[in-house]
């Protein structure tokens, strides 16, 4: 490998994880990996952070860390960002990814930290995916980042003022990385090709660059890795050249690329699969596609909330212990964090899918709408309405009404619905054995009036 820095180019870029390469030696890896910056010089992009105005910049330059947190979009060189910095400043590194760690992990970092060797008091604690800590992981970082035990560098996708608790957000500051521009990822093409020792080696016409573009996403290290993928796919040519254009890439990224997009429609797909299989009684398929998601990386509130919803729509008073099992869920997933959220994901989705199903109460809403709609505001009976004043009760609100408790059994014989309406029944209950009881009590206190099928 050649020697010195890379020829300049118009933009910048600092990738998702530091490398430290050293001169005249092979560097492995995808291309990613072989083109990370090894000083904040190198790095280009980011310009109000760690440009010679930068922000950043001037508190490095004064032997300053605060606690951070960095927010921006994948491939903008969050992590890497993180570990120049450290390095910079000759400071301990250690990195966490919220996916993979939990408080004990924590921890032991804070308990390294705070003694002596290779982790001193000033060492940098790297968590990358921060908004993935529950609660409670998050409460574990409070008193080291407090005391200066560690410096805490986080790393999000998400805003930081929804998913990072108030107390850690007020002792961090926030950084905003920018997205790449179209001629900055370009820049990283052109330099690669100039300086990687393996792109070197081949003569590469770049002929179009539109499917690389929407295939990255705006991410350099999607960018950078479908590159070299389409150049060690390409057929050389006659001329021993190898010719890149939109149609190579697209079969290479048909082919090759991951299919999980939690922003496209691979996001909507995997999680109706998730939910039919779910309704389908499928527990096997339902614990598939959850693990789709979990490897894609989707959020898993939004998994619990969507088996918070199936809990009621497809299972309903079939089983009333489903929404219990998944509002709880989604409280233990918020308490516990990940990775051991997935676990309890799994536990929900299996117990849902094994339970009986009926969707009664979601039928039943949908044609009570459907009346409302139809029918308009007819007018509450007199006997319902409330009559918090002397001229309302002189109009007889409320006078006709009786009190269910006076009844034998808690029941009164009497007209709930508006009088257009009465008889109408909305809730059909199903098969199941619970909703059988439940035609069964309608069936022998209201006397046939309600068709419950």
């Amino acid at each position: 490998m050649t020697e010195g820095k890379p020829p300049p180019i118009g933009g910048g870029f600092c990738f998702p994880t530091w490398y430290l390469r050293a001169s005249n030696v092979e560097v492995s890896g995808p291309l990613a990996e072989r083109m990370r910056p090894n000083t904040l010089e190198e790095v280009v992009g980011q310009e109000h952070l760690v440009g010679t105005q930068g922000v950043l910049r001037k508190a490095l330059s004064g032997g300053m860390l605060p606690s951070m947190i960095l927010w921006g979009p994948p491939g903008v060189g969050k992590t890497t960002l993180a570990r120049l910095i450290a390095q910079d400043l000759k400071r301990p590194f250690h990195a966490l990814s919220a996916i993979n760690s939990g408080v004990k992990d924590v921890r032991e970092v804070i308990e390294q930290a705070s003694g002596t060797g290779l982790f001193a008091r000033s060492a940098v604690l790297f968590i990358d995916e921060i908004h993935r800590f529950s609660k409670a992981q998050q409460d574990s970082l409070l008193g080291a980042v407090e005391k200066g035990t560690i410096t805490l560098i986080g790393a999000t996708t998400e805003n930081p003022s929804f998913e990072v608790i108030p107390a850690l957000l007020s002792r961090c500051q926030v950084y905003v990385l920018k997205a790449l521009t179209e001629e900055q990822l370009l820049g990283l093409l052109d330099r690669a090709m100039v300086t990687d020792p393996r792109l070197t080696e081949r003569s590469i016409d770049l002929r179009e660059t539109d499917a690389l573009m929407r295939a990255s996403g705006g991410d350099a290290r999607r960018l950078l890795n479908t590159f070299e993928l389409c150049v060690l796919s390409a057929e050389r040519s006659a001329n021993g050249g190898i010719v890149i254009d939109n149609a190579l890439v697209k079969e290479v990224v048909q082919n090759n690329a991951a299919r999980y997009d939690k922003q496209g429609e691979q996001h909507y797909d995997i999680i109706s699969a998730f939910i039919k299989s779910m309704r389908g009684s499928d527990p096997n398929a339902a614990v598939y596609w959850l693990a789709r998601m979990v490897e894609g990386g989707e959020d898993p509130l939004f998994i619990a909330r969507r088996m918070v919803i199936l809990a009621s729509e497809d299972i309903g008073n079939s089983n009333p212990n489903a929404l219990l099992m998944a509002t709880t869920t989604m409280q233990a997933v918020q308490m516990i964090g990940w990775p051991e959220g997935r676990i309890i994901l799994s536990q929900c989705a299996i117990y849902l899918a094994c339970s009986p199903k009926s969707n009664a109460s979601y039928m039943a809403i949908g044609e009570a709408q459907a009346a409302v709609r139809t029918h308009g505001d007819l007018p509450v009976p007199l006997a319902l309405r409330n009559a918090p004043t002397r001229l309302m009760k002189e109009l007889d609100y409320g006078k006709e009404y009786k009190y269910s408790h006076d009844g034998e059994g808690n029941f009164i014989d009497q007209e709930f619905l508006p009088e257009a309406l009465s008889g109408t029944a909305f809730y059909k209950p199903g098969d199941q054995a619970k909703e059988q009881e439940h035609r069964a009590l309608i069936a022998r206190l209201w006397k046939g009036k309600y068709a419950t099928g």
